[in-house]
């Protein structure tokens, strides 16, 4: 915008004409111009602008106004809702249509969800999910702290900063008792971080391996058949039963699948007679031959 300014006004005391109407400017106001003085009803009518409000001239004496090639009387530039003066106003232009900053905030701008005050153009703000806030109006439903640009958790209708939330809903490992952020694995229907899910006897970790457990602490395959499984009588390693191994029982004793043979011919007593013999077992026709 722009006020008075340009051309100038002075009185003549000698010989003196109007460039326009050639009437002499002895005693009058007039306005020097580039190319000769003017009478002011000359000026007026060849110089001065229209006022795009209520469209008549602008005289050479009233406070001139413009904005975006358009020009206004003082008292014309005004809002164009609450008919208040925008000549030392901030201002918007909507539409076509001069608008102060309150009546531009109250039909435009968006209102802050928590105090429900107007978000101000040029103000911070957040938006989220479609709602705005002020940025010191966005704040953790726990520690009561600006979330500001930081990173954080919905929850209903609750946000809370990454930390609060962690502290209140995350589950807690149940080896280290710390918040598990992301993967883990569950155990028993307790959560525990990949890295504390460990075999109880040789810390080897168990994520993705197979396991068993005994006193509801967990084993790996080879820990538990060296502590807890049964001996096979024949090879004397571990039977655990894991990948589909099977196991034949007799008395006291056990034996693999495969281990379950003749001690004279070695061949295979699944499913088949045996006879004991002290330590031994042997098949009916080896038997015989004792």
């Amino acid at each position: 915008m722009s006020g008075e300014g340009g051309p100038q006004t002075g009185t003549m005391t000698e010989c003196f004409d109007c460039d326009n109407c050639k009437e002499s400017l002895y005693g009058r106001k007039y306005i020097q111009m580039d190319n000769g003085p003017y009478c002011i009803p000359c000026y007026d009518a060849h110089f001065a602008n229209t006022c795009d409000e209520c469209k008549e001239l602008i005289g050479h004496d009233c406070r001139e106004l413009y904005y975006e090639d358009r020009h206004y009387h003082e008292h014309c530039f005004r809002c164009f809702r609450c008919d208040r003066s925008l000549a030392d106003e901030p201002f918007t232009c909507q539409d076509e249509e001069l608008l102060c900053n309150d009546c531009y905030c109250n039909e435009f701008s968006s209102k802050c969800i928590a105090c429900e005050k107007t978000v101000m153009p040029g103000s911070r703000k957040l938006e989220y999910n479609g709602q705005t806030w002020h940025e010191h109006c966005f704040i953790c439903s726990s520690c009561q702290q600006p979330i500001g640009s930081r990173s954080f958790i919905p929850d209903k209708k609750d946000y809370y900063c990454v930390p609060c939330y962690e502290s209140k809903f995350a589950p807690r490992c149940t080896r280290c008792k710390k918040t598990l952020t992301k993967g883990g694995v569950t155990y028993r229907d307790e959560p525990w971080h990949k890295e504390c899910f460990v075999c109880t006897g040789c810390m080897t970790p168990l994520a993705g391996q197979q396991f068993t457990s005994q006193d509801d602490n967990p084993y790996c395959i080879k820990c538990f058949g060296n502590l807890y499984a049964k001996k096979c009588s024949a090879c004397t390693k571990p039977i655990t039963g894991f990948g589909g191994g099977k196991y034949i029982s007799f008395e006291d004793r056990h034996w693999h699948h495969n281990c379950f043979n003749c001690a004279r011919c070695d061949t295979s007593l699944v499913g088949k007679g045996f006879i004991p013999d002290n330590d031994e077992i042997l098949c009916r026709d080896c038997s015989n031959d004792l």
